[in-house]
C-alpha cells in the first residue's frame, strides 16, 4: 500500500500589513508638512540677546574687619586702606553687584571705621553693610 503525500501549499508573504503601514506613514508626513508650512507663515518677533558675558559665579559678600588696634583685614587678610580701595575697585569692575560688610570692634575708634567705610564707597561698591553686635542682658 502506497502512502500518498499531500501536496503542501507554497509559502507566500502577505504584503497587506506592510502596504497599510506605508500608506499611514505617507499620510503622516503629508499632514506634518502642512503644519510646517502653516508655522512658517506666522509672524513672530523673536527677542534678541543683550550683551554677552561669561557665566561666572559672583563672589560671596566680602567682609572688612577693623579691630581694636585699628588693623584692617579683608576676608582675614591684612590690608592697608589703599590696597583695600584698589582690591574692591577691581572686584566691583568685574562684579557690579559686589556686597561688602564692614565690622568694627567695640573698642576701636569710630574714626578708623569711618575711614574704611569711605574707602569702600570710593572704590565704587554700592552695597555696603555695617555690622553691629547687640548687647544681651
Amino acid at each position: 500500500m502506497a502512502i500518498q503525500r499531500e501536496r503542501s501549499e507554497d509559502a507566500t508573504i502577505n504584503l497587506t500589513p506592510m502596504i497599510d503601514v506605508v500608506f499611514l506613514l505617507v499620510i503622516f508626513f503629508m499632514v506634518g508638512s502642512k503644519f510646517s508650512e502653516a508655522e512658517s507663515r506666522i509672524n513672530v518677533n523673536v527677542p534678541s540677546v543683550g550683551e554677552l558675558r561669561s557665566i561666572t559665579r559672583t563672589p560671596d559678600e566680602r567682609v572688612v574687619v577693623v579691630d581694636n588696634e585699628g588693623t584692617i583685614t579683608l576676608d582675614d587678610q591684612p590690608v592697608s586702606i589703599e590696597l583695600l580701595k584698589q582690591t574692591l575697585g577691581q572686584q566691583h569692575a568685574n562684579y557690579p553687584a559686589l556686597k561688602v560688610a564692614v565690622r568694627g570692634d567695640g573698642e576701636s575708634s569710630f574714626q578708623r571705621v569711618a575711614e574704611v567705610l569711605h574707602a569702600v564707597r570710593s572704590s565704587g561698591v554700592e552695597q555696603v553693610g555695617l555690622s553691629a553686635k547687640s548687647a544681651r542682658r
